[in-house]
């Protein structure tokens, strides 16, 4: 499968092309790109607030650093009591918390998630955290010196799916600097052997991996007929998307077909934001 580019390459890349592009006078600029960063913030933060009270999680549970053991202290031990449990394996908690802010206005929230337990997938959770971690720090040296910094980052988690044989946990990224974009990554653990599972692993044969790429093609093209403000890039265009690789993110539904989700600028415009597309039962079979 030839390499994908342009469309495909880092959304970080893609907008601040875009936004480079517009005509608009230094000073409006910043008023703009502080204000993208204010509201971005606030709904974050407000949605935050809704989920913490719709699950019933505490706030002393959310902030748990490394190392701390659930018996170390009974009040936390009590806390953690009310955080659901993840079938059979264990439960998910945040495990730690990074927060930081500089004195020009950049700042980073990100939550990480942790499955209870000896989970080979932590690794990899926590892996993909320190990714994220060093992409605001190397935009904090960037930015050093200036008066108004231009950047934030705020990563949160769900779980998605958890069913019998597998938990599903997303993570939305969303990064504002000129403007926002999400970054959307699922791990989905296998609940027998606590490792992740890919796209590729999942299906395990190469014709279900091309059937789901039919499809998914298939789906494209029906909703750009039917609504002309959906667009997608697809296999003809220079970047279209001509088929998965098999490292695509993905999670079970509660009917059990397979939902494949792409972020922003991977296989559509920016304003479409994040896609996912459920696959029917039959094309997996």
């Amino acid at each position: 499968m030839k390499k994908q580019d342009d469309h495909r390459r880092e959304p970080m890349e893609m907008w601040k092309e875009e936004y480079d592009q517009i005509p608009v006078p230094q000073e409006a600029r910043d008023r703009i790109e502080a204000g993208i960063m204010r509201a971005r913030l606030e709904k974050k933060r407000s949605d935050r607030m809704k989920n913490m009270k719709r699950t019933g999680v505490t706030a002393a549970a959310l902030v748990l650093t490394f190392g701390i053991a659930v018996n170390a202290s009974p009040v936390v031990a009590q806390a953690m009591d009310g955080i659901p449990v993840i079938g059979s394996i264990a439960r998910v908690v945040t495990i730690r918390n990074y927060n930081e802010s500089t004195d020009n206005g950049m700042m980073a929230d990100i939550s990480v998630p942790q499955i209870d337990g000896n989970v080979a997938a932590n690794a990899e959770m926590d892996a993909y955290a320190k990714e994220l971690i060093a992409r605001y720090e190397k935009e904090v040296v960037a930015q050093l010196g200036q008066e108004e910094g231009h950047y934030a980052l705020e990563s949160s988690y769900e779980v998605v799916s958890d069913n019998d044989k597998y938990v599903s946990i997303r993570i939305n990224t969303v990064e504002t600097m000129a403007s926002g974009a999400e970054f959307v990554k699922i791990f989905t653990v296998d609940k027998a052997t606590g490792q992740t599972v890919s796209l590729k692993d999942y299906l395990n044969s190469p014709e279900k991996l091309e059937a789901v790429s039919q499809n998914i093609k298939d789906q494209m093209a029906a909703q750009m007929a039917e609504d002309e403000g959906k667009v997608y890039f697809t296999e003809g265009e220079v970047g279209g998307f001509t088929g998965l690789t098999g490292d695509e993110n993905f999670y079970l539904n509660e009917a059990g077909e397979l939902v494949i989700v792409f972020g922003e600028y991977e296989v559509a415009p920016g304003y479409m934001g994040t896609v996912s597309f459920t696959i029917p039962a039959d094309v997996t079979k």
